[in-house]
């Protein structure tokens, strides 16, 4: 038994260092410095950052943008933690990011965006580039301050040829997902009007359900992350009009008004949302 497992476990990584060998692109890190002045920063106040593959040939004018996910933060002692790892600060993200799937620069793995300009968005923030609260508490030093770093991301992103834009896609995994519907119809805003623009979220379609026990558990967490990282006058108006803004982190609340084509991939039986939100949210 205990054999079979190693041999499986061999095969597995075999298998993952063919496929890295054969697709591996390794991006170097770029950091938002401009962005600090005007209070986009990380949870821990060090700057934001992506990495930016250059498009080349028919694809030197398109744009794939892919919005980091890992999850939000809703109190103090939550964003403490990820205030020193990568999703709270750039100081611990990695300099040299590999790109594969859709960011992958070979046309045999990724045949339609190979050659477009391919950016990942770093992920410090806690609440799907939502947050903006002014003030800075001198204990913890944490900034809530996602909407500043997505808006300072692309102003800088358009300073470097995306103002030329004539295709683009938002799009994201996970809570990256969720950026991507939240902030949809904004990217499109940014960008020039004959752009064509869609936008993508995979695995960010998450449901306001009642856990096993009938307890709201995953409203209550998403109103806490509203709460802290003052998100309200960051979240579509068009859904904060109607509803109370923590239920307008809910796609499925937002993603009938969103006015740009979007894309949206989630299993129908997600593990995380069964586990966290129908089962224990954790």
């Amino acid at each position: 038994m205990v054999n079979g497992t190693v041999r499986q476990w061999i095969y597995s990584l075999v298998t993952l260092l063919i496929i890295f060998r054969s697709e591996g692109l390794f991006v170097n890190i770029t950091y938002v410095l401009s962005g600090v002045a005007k209070g986009a920063v990380c949870l821990d106040g060090s700057p934001p950052a992506y990495h930016h593959d250059k498009g080349h040939g028919t694809g030197v004018n398109s744009w794939l943008i892919q919005m980091e996910g890992g999850g939000w933060c809703n109190n103090l002692t939550t964003c403490l933690f990820r205030k020193n790892t990568r999703l709270g600060s750039s100081k611990w993200m990695v300099e040299n990011l590999a790109f594969s799937g859709i960011l992958s620069n070979m046309p045999q793995f990724n045949p339609d965006f190979y050659n477009w300009n391919r950016v990942k968005v770093r992920y410090c923030d806690g609440s799907s580039f939502t947050g903006d609260v002014q003030a800075v508490n001198p204990i913890t030093n944490l900034h809530f301050r996602g909407a500043r770093i997505f808006l300072a991301v692309m102003e800088d992103l358009l300073a470097k040829g995306m103002k030329n834009a004539e295709n683009a896609i938002l799009s994201g995994c996970s809570a990256g997902g969720l950026t991507s519907i939240l902030h949809c119809d904004s990217f499109k805003a940014l960008l020039p009007m004959g752009a064509k623009v869609k936008c993508f979220s995979d695995a960010g379609y998450f449901i306001n359900a009642r856990d096993i026990s009938g307890a709201p558990h995953i409203e209550e967490y998403f109103r806490d992350v509203v709460s802290l990282h003052g998100s309200a006058k960051n979240l579509p108006a068009v859904c904060t009009s109607r509803l109370k803004p923590d239920l307008c982190f809910f796609p499925q609340n937002v993603a009938q008004h969103v006015r740009t084509p979007l894309f949206l991939v989630n299993a129908a039986y997600d593990s995380w949302q069964v586990k966290s939100i129908s089962g224990k949210f954790c």
